[in-house]
């Protein structure tokens, strides 16, 4: 699932460079070229490991591009953490790597690794468009997000669902809110939008890597072959309120798979959980086109950066704000996709095939503006 394929001549000088950055080698400012050829090695990334997202890019605002592939490889890199390291202290010791990282880059010192030039240079950008202010918000999200990422590392099961729609708001919620900070785009509807979405978002990742995750583990070989350790043990990550009301067990998934007594349902409950956040994504996005309230307040306004001007909340306002941000509202797009498709098998997360009816859905929301 993870593979990466043979890399060509520029994208062997981008790994190369994540190898010196490791080893605390650096160099001069990035040139052009480097730009590009990370750049390259980003949208690389993401079409092998989140074609979703990759499918996406293409829609988000121009100014935005450059930010959405650093951030969304940047999710890839951290989500990957548990299976490629041999125990959670190397895994701190990289998600301390990436805390730096940031603030060498936001500090205009990023270290000579793909993701944190191209990070540079959309922040550079940015900085020069709308200020500083823009960019410390972007730097703001980004801390909090590998902050929940390193909490969540050793992918241990979440207690309930509420748990899990916290992590998603703190994950996928906001890699949306960076996305818009990058255009720049501040307005509370807006982030009342991507706070539903990405909170679906975040579910659905939770029930896609079901069937990876709860699979046996893989040993890590050594530079000579041998076996160092495994990546992780087995896991499941559905919330244990919800198991427990269907009586599923842990230790059923890790032997049966999707024969697992209570699986579907659990999977269901979760899903539908999902499916309520797009619904009212989507019925808030018709209100605000229709000039209308939201309809509900939103639970997260007046904390960290969601501090809005007042003017913010006029209707011409709100208008606008759709019409700039609405690619990054098509995460919900991708989210639905996937809990059409686990639907049409019944909830059996095992069953899950790919589709290729995403590029359609993508273009039909673009044409009527509706998720």
């Amino acid at each position: 699932m993870y593979s990466v394929r043979t890399p060509g001549n520029g994208l062997r000088q981008a790994f190369r460079r994540i190898r010196d950055s490791r080893r605390g080698i650096t160099t001069t400012t990035e040139t052009g070229e480097d730009v590009a050829q990370a750049r390259k090695y980003c949208q690389n990334q993401l079409r092998q490991g989140d074609y979703d997202a990759y499918l996406i890019r293409q829609f988000i605002p121009r100014p935005a591009q450059d930010a959405y592939d650093a951030l969304r490889t940047l999710n890839l890199e951290l989500a990957r953490l548990p299976e490629t390291v041999s125990n959670p202290t190397i895994g701190r010791f990289r998600m301390q790597f990436w805390r730096d990282t940031v603030n060498r880059t936001f500090a205009g010192n990023p270290p000579r690794e793909p993701i944190s030039i191209l990070l540079h240079n959309a922040v550079t950008d940015l900085t020069a468009r709308s200020g500083v202010s823009s960019a410390n918000s972007l730097k703001f999200w980004l801390l909090r997000f590998i902050n929940t990422r390193e909490r969540h590392m050793e992918n241990k099961p979440f207690t309930t669902l509420a748990a899990l729609e916290d992590y998603a708001e703190n994950t996928y919620a906001t890699l949306m809110y960076m996305t818009l900070a990058a255009v720049p785009l501040r307005s509370v509807h807006m982030d009342h939008l991507a706070s539903h979405i990405g909170k679906a978002c975040g579910i659905v990742a939770t029930l896609r890597g079901i069937p990876v995750l709860a699979a046996p583990s893989q040993p890590i070989q050594g530079p000579r072959g041998s076996n160092v350790g495994n990546t992780r043990s087995p896991t499941l990550l559905l919330p244990l309120d919800i198991m427990a009301e269907v009586g599923l067990r842990e230790e059923d998934v890790f032997r049966q798979g999707p024969g697992a007594e209570g699986l579907q349902d659990a999977v269901f409950q979760v899903a539908t959980r999902a499916n309520d956040h797009l619904i009212t994504a989507r019925e808030m996005l018709k209100n605000l086109q229709a000039g209308k309230g939201p309809g509900h307040d939103y639970e997260h306004q007046d904390e960290g950066e969601h501090v809005y001007p007042q003017e913010t909340h006029a209707a011409e306002n709100t208008s606008s704000d759709i019409q700039r941000g609405f690619g990054v509202l098509l995460e919900a797009i991708a989210a639905r996709d996937y809990l059409q498709r686990l639907e049409s098998v019944n909830f059996d997360p095992f069953k899950v095939k790919s589709s290729w009816k995403l590029p359609w859905g993508l273009w039909k929301a673009l044409r009527s503006h509706q998720i």
